[in-house]
């Protein structure tokens, strides 16, 4: 295997850990439910996938071959994490979870013709 492919292998490999360890950092640290969804999903889908990617590098390069399960596993989680955080989104709302209080801003007033900018 040619050390220019090791150093791409690498790189996702440490950017997916990276990622994945930043995510759940932020779950930990954010103040409310709603800025908590935001650090698991990020690194669901970015940290898995670079994972992922890496990993369906070094194997179809290595002998063993293409491996269709991480791509699939890759597509499962690309459509999945995004889906089932507006889900929980929208549970919350309907349950009426509060956020914290500073990182809300009273809803602007809509006239007739204007969009949300």
């Amino acid at each position: 295997m040619p050390v220019w492919l090791e150093a791409v292998i690498a790189i996702l490999l440490l950017l997916g850990a990276l990622v994945a360890a930043l995510g759940s950092l932020g779950l930990a640290r954010m103040p409310d439910f709603y800025m908590r969804l935001h650090g698991p999903t990020k690194a669901s889908t970015l940290g898995v996938g670079c994972t992922l990617l890496g990993s369906l590098l070094y194997f179809s390069v290595s002998g063993e071959g293409f491996s269709v399960q991480e791509v699939l596993i890759t597509l499962f989680l690309f459509v999945t994490a995004p889906v089932s955080a507006h889900m929980m989104a929208r549970a919350a709302l309907h349950r009426r979870v509060q956020a914290v209080a500073k990182t809300t801003q009273p809803p602007r007033e809509l006239g007739r013709g204007e969009r949300n900018k």
